[in-house]
């Protein structure tokens, strides 16, 4: 190719230099195209088409002709690719007098990564003195960076949520802790909700651990966590607040006759024979339960300790009973 100052280059330079170049003829026909504009159009056969057809001029929008676009020489112009993204293109002009054609260097310019995601472009398809490769660098940096920090964050959350669970958590049956069960009733308490809380107390659990060991009595505990959990909806609370001690917390089930039945449900589930190492393990429950409606003072300490009374009264009563709570069991 002759330039005005009759400097020869070969296309193959040109297309190293300016990947994204175009040489038309004086009819506006594409004589030549860069690599990248080659994949950009991978499906047309752009060149010996019109760069009219291929290319709509967004501003000045009068251009319709190589005339005029050789009037806009050294100067830039704004289109956009006639496909489904009209996808924003820049143009440097060079007119070239000896032909009458016009040498066009396109860009992306702030379209850049939109175009490089559409036509599966990458740093290469690129001058590597362009703007565009250190700009393609910066983002690909910024992503893997967003991606780092969100995968570190995902990691954060879930160690957290983890460390919080445990926190909340009894090691041994998985069931609530005493920490946990604080928390249910103070919420509870705060909205004014009305609620049964049941304690429960295992019978000749004793027993199991001096006899047949603690491997049989944490076998036992376990199972008696399945069967308090089987036995209880999903919005009921069931925890484990000491050796052989579980507390549950019954939202809106406040009337005698429902509670009875659920600790008499509890109980006879409970002394059902419980297998461990080909050995029978044999306990029961003795039950203490209070209502919002019943408690002495609505708090969660009073709570406890008026359940607490109940359950000694079931258990004064000879064990596998169910007790709920009354003033008159705090006189006597």
């Amino acid at each position: 190719m002759t330039a005005q100052s009759s400097f020869t280059i070969s296309l193959s330079t040109l297309d190293q230099m300016m990947p994204m170049c175009m040489l038309l003829n004086s009819k506006g026909v594409i004589t030549h195209a860069g690599p990248t504009l080659i994949k950009v159009f991978k499906s047309r056969n752009i060149v010996g088409s019109s760069i009219f057809r291929l290319i709509e001029m967004r501003r000045p929008k009068e251009v319709t002709s190589i005339e005029q676009v050789c009037k806009f020489h050294g100067a830039k112009l704004y289109m956009k690719i006639r496909d489904e993204h009209a996808t924003s293109l820049i143009g440097a002009v060079s007119c070239i007098p000896e032909c009458g054609g016009v040498l066009l260097n396109l860009s992306f310019g702030i379209a850049v990564v939109d175009a490089v995601r559409r036509y599966g472009l990458a740093g290469s398809d690129f001058a590597a003195t362009d703007l565009t490769v250190e700009m393609l660098y910066l983002v690909e940096a910024k992503t893997a960076a967003m991606e780092t920090s969100n995968q570190m964050a995902l990691r954060f959350h879930g160690e957290k949520s983890e460390a919080e669970a445990e926190a909340m958590s009894d090691e041994l049956t998985g069931l609530r802790n005493r920490r946990a069960l604080d928390q249910v009733m103070q919420r509870l308490l705060s909205t004014g909700s009305d609620f049964a809380l049941m304690h429960l107390d295992l019978d000749y659990f004793k027993a199991v651990n001096d006899t047949k060991g603690h491997a049989a009595g944490d076998h036992v505990l376990q199972v008696v966590a399945e069967i308090l959990t089987s036995e209880t909806r999903d919005n009921d609370t069931v925890s484990r607040v000491g050796g052989d001690e579980f507390v549950l917390v019954l939202p809106q089930i406040m009337e005698p006759d429902q509670l009875k039945g659920l600790a008499n449900r509890l109980i006879k589930r409970l002394e059902e024979p419980i297998y461990f190492r080909s050995g029978e393990c044999s306990i029961s429950a003795s039950i203490g339960v209070v209502t919002t409606a019943t408690s002495s003072y609505v708090t969660s300490e009073q709570m406890i300790d008026d359940a607490d009374i109940a359950l000694y009264a079931s258990k004064e009563a000879g064990r596998a009973q169910f007790t709920l709570y009354s003033q008159d069991l705090r006189d006597n």
